[in-house]
């Protein structure tokens, strides 16, 4: 099987949009490899993550090797090669947050929607990831829903600002 052609039973065509619009972002930059990042964010915006057969798709528009493109997938926490609930929920597991009580936050947010972390609600509301700096130490414990930020969490506060999130 040559490097760039995906499993028979993994079938995966970009959207005429996606294509566009990863094509537009290869004239971005000198090396393909580049716009790499961008195309799977292309990719995830439309669908919610990235499935295994959009890494062919993306490296053959690219015209890079499959394996560059899954390196970068693999690399970045944000690129979501699972599914993954309406909404993400991104908990702060660094040291500072470990500190200033991320332990209370991880054990209220996995008791109100009976899920560990990597798990999806069981009506797909809510995944929980775990990551390691959110970038926010001065504010701890952080996390983050989707694109917004919570910082100084308690406990007690978890189940009014999950209700938030429909």
């Amino acid at each position: 099987m040559h490097e760039n052609q995906q499993p028979q039973n993994e079938a995966f065509e970009l959207s005429a949009a996606e294509r566009e619009a990863i094509e537009h972002e290869k004239h971005h930059y000198e090396d393909p490899r580049a716009a790499s990042i961008e195309a799977l964010k292309i990719v995830q915006k439309q669908r919610g993550w990235v499935p295994d057969g959009a890494i062919y798709a993306i490296a053959d528009v690219l015209d890079i090797p499959a394996s560059d493109v899954e390196g970068v997938a693999t690399f970045y926490s944000q690129i979501f090669r699972q599914p993954v609930g309406r909404h993400v929920i991104r908990y702060c597991d660094s040291v500072v947050c470990h500190i200033t009580g991320y332990q209370g936050i991880q054990s209220a947010i996995e008791k109100h929607l009976s899920i560990k972390p990597g798990q999806t609600t069981f009506d797909g509301r809510f995944t929980l990831l775990p990551t390691c700096c959110l970038g926010n130490c001065d504010k701890g414990p952080t996390m983050m829903i989707d694109e917004d930020t919570h910082s100084y969490l308690t406990p007690e506060g978890i189940p009014e600002l999950l209700e938030q999130y429909k």
